[in-house]
């Protein structure tokens, strides 16, 4: 594994734990009504988990390199 892939990896695993913890809040305002903060959070959770996707991705192209 090079060293760009193995960051990469790193990356993915640290933006995973973000996301964890945004969707935690999320649920938390879903739970509590908070509908405005809870429907940005789920999007942002979203946009993480997309995030993640194209990361590990990469990560594996780059690894097989």
């Amino acid at each position: 594994m090079s060293v760009r892939s193995a960051e990469l990896s790193s990356l993915a695993t640290a933006l995973d734990e973000l996301t964890g913890r945004v969707t935690a809040h999320a649920d938390a305002a879903d739970a509590a009504k908070d509908e405005e903060t809870a429907r940005e959070l789920f999007a942002i959770e979203r946009s993480l988990n997309s995030a993640n996707r194209r990361l590990t991705r990469l990560s594996i192209t780059l690894s097989r390199r």
